[in-house]
């Protein structure tokens, strides 16, 4: 079973590569089939293997020999990886179906972030939606998750506009932790959050130190609320017991 998780896992990594390359650009995801960014060339479906294909063709495409970029493998390993250890952790049951689908919507969030700056609402507002749907039988607590979610990042924007006249969060984000709120829930969605910032902020003062990067340059703190996120998936349960036990 798990090798078949873990298929499954590189087949729709694979998938996810053509959404976060389509979905900034406004094309679609179905038609045409995918191609090369360089020379548009059609990959053939022999060399559109998850993984394989990248090891065969030295990690170029079969045409034009440009260089793929290594997001394509990674993602794939990414989101076959983590299937896996969701279905370690939760098995064959109604959670799995849930997180796998939070796992989706949380890999595009991330590259599209990375790679484009933006976090697309046809991501996070159906997400928003589906963590509804998914968490119907407590749908008050999921319902405070969202508000509280994105207001606290709204006071964040706000509070940036007026210490440094500019943004700290965009609405992106501040969509985005209305649907982690949504799948995780109050007490969980807030620990993803708080995880997201407090690893955002440690990361950007070691590259501002380190002269790489300077207070004017865009924080992909969609990225790091993703890493919350992930990181309150498996571990959250254990990390709130830990804190309460302190006291």
């Amino acid at each position: 079973m798990a090798v078949l998780i873990i298929i499954l896992g590189l087949v729709i990594g694979s998938f996810l590569n053509v959404c976060i390359y389509r979905i900034p650009r406004k094309k679609s995801i179905v038609a045409p089939r995918s191609f090369c960014p360089a020379c548009k060339k059609p990959i053939q479906p022999y060399d559109n293997i998850p993984i394989l294909s990248y090891l065969i063709l030295g990690g170029r495409c079969r045409y034009c020999k440009t260089k793929i970029s290594w997001q394509y493998p990674f993602v794939e390993l990414l989101t076959a990886g983590l299937f896996l250890l969701l279905f370690l952790k939760f098995g064959p049951t109604y959670e799995l179906l849930k997180y796998i689908i939070f796992i989706l919507l949380l890999i595009i969030a991330a590259f599209t972030d990375i790679s484009h700056r933006i976090i697309p609402n046809v991501i996070s507002v159906p997400g928003v939606v589906l963590g509804l749907i998914l968490n119907s039988k407590d749908y008050i607590n999921t319902i405070l998750a969202i508000l509280i979610s994105a207001g606290i990042f709204w006071l964040f924007r706000q509070l940036g506009l007026w210490l440094r006249k500019q943004e700290m969060m965009g609405w992106g984000d501040i969509k985005l932790a209305a649907m982690i709120g949504a799948f995780l829930g109050v007490g969980q969605g807030l620990l993803a959050l708080f995880i997201g910032v407090v690893a955002g902020v440690l990361v950007w003062t070691v590259l501002m130190f380190l002269k790489l990067k300077s207070r004017k340059d865009y924080i992909p703190f969609g990225t790091f609320m993703v890493l919350g996120s992930i990181i309150t998936i498996f571990w959250g349960t254990n990390i709130i017991n830990w804190y309460f036990g302190l006291f």
